[in-house]
């Protein structure tokens, strides 16, 4: 008897074929190690955001009335931040001397009753998480210096805060 190969035949006999090799014969493979390295950036510090809030209360006089200015510390990082203390003094707005009026000076002042021209330290010493705010207050008075303090009429009295 005669046997015919169809194509379908042939395909059957060849997935056969294959699978039976497959099976009797497994396959083979290497094994291996290997290494690697990589790295990650550390960012840095950001700056303190640091704002006041108007003065309340007042006006100022010589042993007279006093006035509160609120102040606030923003961490603008992306991490957290510890904010040590806040220096806050009368002087112009880049930390210098104010001399901007005759006769009227920074030991005119003081600051939370730190004495005459001294400079106030708030020391928080908190952890502020990234778009935190530290809130804080400081009380501005005029000292009676026993003298003339003409000069010091109608005077703005500039605060200078800094935050570490």
């Amino acid at each position: 008897m005669r046997k015919f190969f169809t194509k379908k035949r042939i395909v059957v006999l060849t997935i056969s074929a294959v699978t039976i090799g497959i099976t009797a014969g497994g396959y083979a493979y290497f094994s291996s190690t290997g290494t690697g390295s990589g790295s990650g950036k550390v960012g840095t510090s950001t700056t303190w955001a640091v704002t006041t809030d108007a003065y309340t209360g007042g006006p100022l006089t010589p042993g007279g009335t006093t006035e509160s200015v609120a102040y606030h510390v923003k961490n603008n990082s992306t991490g957290y931040q510890n904010l040590n203390e806040v220096d806050i003094s009368v002087a112009n707005s880049n930390g210098t001397a104010w001399t901007a009026v005759t006769g009227c000076s920074a030991s005119d002042f003081n600051l939370d009753a730190a004495g005459a021209g001294t400079t106030d330290a708030d020391l928080p010493n908190v952890d502020l998480a990234p778009g935190a705010t530290y809130d804080g207050t400081v009380t501005l008075a005029m000292v009676d210096s026993g003298s003339n303090q003409d000069g010091c009429k109608n005077a703005t009295v500039p605060l200078y805060l800094s935050a570490s």
